[in-house]
């Protein structure tokens, strides 16, 4: 298999694991999208023997409020600068999108870091490397299941054990299972694991 063969074949894994992961989050994904055979994929996005990243971004909206809706870019560079950071930003912009994942090959310059943190107040913009979308982490045998809490059954949670937010365990808006669904500050998700007394055993963690 020659490189740009390989090439293709590891953007489809990747275009396959980011579209579970819009699914995960509760947005409304075609099956098509989720279980495109490689040789679509080859013929839709690289026709030319080349993928053409520019052609995979897409756009997909909440299943419960259909005006929330996100963005999901792959710069074609090597080395993400502030240029496709400001394209990105404006077409959000012009259509009134708050959130997007930007899917990067290599890395991002500082100054395409700085640009997406000081749009941080009014949009939401993510960052993943390709290779850390091969595989979909949540589908390991020894990751839990996780499911991220609504704000009425966070407070129904905090409630029902009388605690306060400060009481539950943490995990890090930086872990891996956190990023792939998108937690932010505030949310509660909870863990359940297999457990051979109770069957399973349920936990919750607030992202801090």
């Amino acid at each position: 298999m020659d490189s740009d063969a390989r090439e293709i074949t590891r953007m489809w894994r990747v275009y396959r694991t980011i579209h579970q992961m819009c699914r995960d989050r509760g947005y409304l994904i075609a099956a098509s999208d989720l279980n495109r055979p490689l040789d679509e994929f080859r013929s839709q996005f690289a026709s030319s023997g080349k993928v053409d990243r520019t052609r995979m971004t897409f756009i997909v909206q909440k299943r419960a409020d259909p005006s929330a809706q996100m963005f999901v870019f792959f710069p074609e560079d090597d080395s993400v600068g502030i240029k496709p950071i400001n394209e990105y930003s404006k077409r959000m912009v012009q259509e009134s999108v708050a959130n997007a994942i930007i899917v990067y090959r290599k890395k991002m310059t500082p100054a395409a870091d700085k640009a997406i943190s000081q749009l941080s107040g009014k949009y939401r913009i993510e960052k993943f490397d390709e290779s850390n979308l091969l595989v979909n982490i949540t589908e390991h045998e020894l990751v839990p299941q996780h499911r991220v809490l609504s704000e009425e059954q966070k407070r129904e949670i905090l409630t029902r054990y009388r605690l306060k937010e400060t009481q539950l365990p943490r995990i890090t808006n930086d872990d891996p299972v956190a990023r792939y669904y998108g937690m932010s500050r505030g949310q509660v998700v909870q863990i359940i694991r297999p457990s051979e007394t109770a069957g399973r055993y349920v936990t919750y963690r607030i992202c801090m």
